[in-house]
């Protein structure tokens, strides 16, 4: 084999399995010193990988309503915990727990405690924490 073709190949097989490996620091688009809480509606629930998300209408200080984005985990992790695409539901009223994104004007939210009162519903380790 050509030396050439040899290195372009290991280059090749380095790069594709460092790729794998690669994942976002969610300490660059998060706060994870702060935790805020977020009460509303559930406009959309997207059940996927690498990263479900969670869109909820919250009403700010003079009522009107705001669209959170709230990442959650992956479709897989989360199916290992008892959640489905059918756990949540366009119209439940939920609690989110979590760290809030570094850019308050876009209003994200890293999700570490859900919670449906409708039913009783929880998700996340901090399950008994509130925050103003």
């Amino acid at each position: 084999m050509n030396s050439r073709v040899f290195v372009a190949l290991a280059l090749a097989i380095a790069a594709s399995a460092a790729g794998i490996h690669a994942h976002h620091s969610f300490a660059a688009t998060y706060d994870e010193s702060k935790m805020v809480t977020v009460e509303g509606k559930l406009i959309q629930f997207q059940f996927r990988n690498p990263h479900s998300f969670v869109h909820v209408m919250v009403p700010d200080a003079k009522g009107q309503e705001q669209r959170w984005s709230v990442e959650w985990g992956a479709a897989g992790q989360l199916g290992g915990q008892g959640v489905s695409r059918d756990t949540l539901k366009v119209g439940d009223v939920v609690w989110i727990l979590g760290n809030p994104g570094r850019n308050p004007a876009d209003r994200r939210v890293r999700m570490l405690t859900l919670k449906r009162a409708s039913d009783g519903f929880s998700w996340g380790d901090k399950a008994g924490e509130t925050v103003d």
